[in-house]
């Protein structure tokens, strides 16, 4: 399992942000049942970063606080049997992990609003990568019984890994 990080902004946040992304991979991966190493890309930019991506891959021109890229195209969410159908678009050659997608994280909005929800950023940053990593396995949250299925996974992984609103 490899989780790659890379900071395009000048601010850093007040914790491991590799090994919290790296528990919440494991926790939301065996949660899933997924049978393979995985690996998957965090970009951490700023508002202004986020919204130039938003715009260009969504054509939404407004920031945001996390954008998901997978790299699956899931029939079933948490179905990982179509990676297998295209071994060469899903699996890294050198490593062999199945490469989920691509995470964007803005800081300035976890920064926000870790003090909007009034938990701390530690807290917020777990959320939105917990939020994306279900994203990467094919859940959404468009209608309403979506939306409480992704909602309680992310709940459990972040109450399993003691990342609490407290």
């Amino acid at each position: 399992m490899s989780f790659c990080i890379e900071n395009e902004t000048e601010t850093e946040l007040p914790f491991d942000m590799q090994d919290v992304a790296e528990r919440i991979m494991e926790a939301v991966m065996e949660m899933e049942g997924c049978p393979y190493e995985t690996c998957v890309n965090l970009l951490l930019t700023d508002n202004e970063g986020i919204r130039a991506y938003n715009r260009e891959y969504r054509g939404i021109d407004r920031e945001t606080d996390v954008l998901s890229f997978p790299n699956i195209a899931f029939a079933q969410a948490g179905d990982f049997s179509p990676a297998e159908a295209c071994e060469a678009e899903h699996f890294d050659p050198d490593s062999g992990e199945l490469m989920l997608g691509d995470i964007v994280i803005s800081v300035d909005r976890v920064q926000s609003q870790a003090r909007e929800y009034g938990h701390s950023e530690l807290r917020e940053f777990a959320f939105l990568t917990a939020h994306s990593l279900f994203h990467l396995c094919g859940y959404d949250h468009m209608e309403e019984g979506e939306a409480a299925v992704m909602e309680a996974k992310q709940e459990a992984v972040l109450e399993k890994i003691g990342i609490t609103r407290k």
